[in-house]
């Protein structure tokens, strides 16, 4: 099964991503994936070949403002990264990756209700979003709301079992619930 399963992934990400988001039909596939692998390099792949389908949009605007909105919000230009992803959510506001990013740029900025809000958009949009569920997990913790960052973490592990991070973040989750009824 494991050369066959590459196979899959080495196809599917060759094929055409010019009308890819988050309606493409090849999710539901590496979705699959996600729920029967184990193995590290499959995962990996997989991961990487859903946020590369996120990413992409049929409309060369999206494209271009994704493109510019990243590089100025890694190079720390965050007021005009925000003025990107201002435009790209409300001129695109059926594309799931504009209002992640503006999640993770709100969250980087300490700006945690906008980024909640912004993530339960994402997850309107695509509720399978690994990231979005990994970063609403974060907000949680950052505001001391463990019981809720304890059910984005449970909520990532149902839609993938093996994210690498996701049963560690719980695991810290829960032993500070216990302490803190202690």
């Amino acid at each position: 099964m494991g050369s066959r399963l590459l196979w899959f992934l080495a196809i599917s990400s060759a094929s055409n991503l010019l009308h890819a988001d988050q309606t493409d039909d090849r999710l539901g596939d590496l979705f699959a994936v996600l729920q029967e692998t184990e193995n590290v390099r499959t995962i990996a792949i997989t991961e990487s070949q859903i946020w590369e389908i996120w990413l992409q949009h049929a409309n060369a605007d999206v494209q271009q403002l994704m493109l510019v909105g990243t590089q100025r919000m890694n190079a720390q230009r965050y007021p005009e990264a925000m003025v990107v992803f201002n435009r790209l959510t409300e001129s695109f506001p059926d594309y799931a990756e504009g209002w992640n990013k503006r999640a993770t740029l709100h969250y980087v900025l300490g700006n945690l209700d906008a980024s909640i809000s912004d993530i339960e958009k994402t997850l309107e949009l695509e509720p399978r979003h690994f990231g979005a569920l990994s970063g609403l997990g974060m907000v949680f913790i950052q505001r001391k709301e463990l019981s809720k960052a304890k059910r984005a973490f449970e909520d990532l592990i149902e839609v993938h079992p093996n994210s690498p991070n996701a049963k560690q973040n719980l695991e810290l989750v829960e032993e500070q619930l216990r302490f803190s009824v202690i």
